[in-house]
């Protein structure tokens, strides 16, 4: 693996500077996410994820003895709104891809107000207690976060940074 070597910092740079975000090709209404990532001139692909919406690689690169390129087991799963995790947190489904994301760093990224959450400022129907305790629950039992943004034109800067450094760190060893 990857993290059994010391990088130099010059080294880690330009590892960092080539990281590539992907992007699940299953992942709607992330036009406000992509044009973060083009602004800001970050390298992203498009790509079907097993689990979550977004991940992480190094590509290959020679120079540094990366001779394929390296996943790493980190996934941020974004959902659009308190009314779209209400109405996924209802599905087996997501409980089958938090099972999965077990064997990586996952963390759920809510576009919407913990208030709004507590407080059923939301559409759906369901309990904003029960929601809550739904939420966290999964939590206890799967070992993940969730972060919630209020505002939605800072998810792509969350979500480059969470990979961002979460890549680092595994680097740094």
């Amino acid at each position: 693996m990857i993290t059994k070597f010391k990088y130099t910092d010059t080294e880690l740079k330009k590892l960092l500077a080539s990281m590539v975000v992907l992007v699940d090709t299953r992942e709607q209404i992330n036009q406000h996410i992509t044009d973060y990532f083009n602004i800001n001139n970050i390298s992203y692909i498009a790509m079907k994820l097993d689990t979550g919406d977004y991940g992480a690689i190094i590509p290959q690169n020679f120079e540094l003895g990366i001779y394929r390129d390296t996943y790493f087991p980190l996934t941020v799963e974004r959902k659009n709104s308190i009314d779209e995790l209400a109405s996924s947190i209802k599905e087996e489904r997501f409980e089958h891809e938090l099972i999965r994301s077990q064997k990586s760093h996952f963390t759920l990224l809510v576009e919407g107000s913990y208030s709004d959450l507590v407080n059923g400022n939301y559409r759906s129907q369901y309990n904003p207690k029960a929601l809550l305790a739904r939420i966290k629950t999964f939590e206890a039992r799967y070992r993940f976060s969730t972060t919630f943004l209020n505002d939605r034109q800072l998810s792509g800067d969350w979500i480059y940074h969470h990979l961002y450094y979460h890549v680092r760190a595994a680097l740094k060893g």
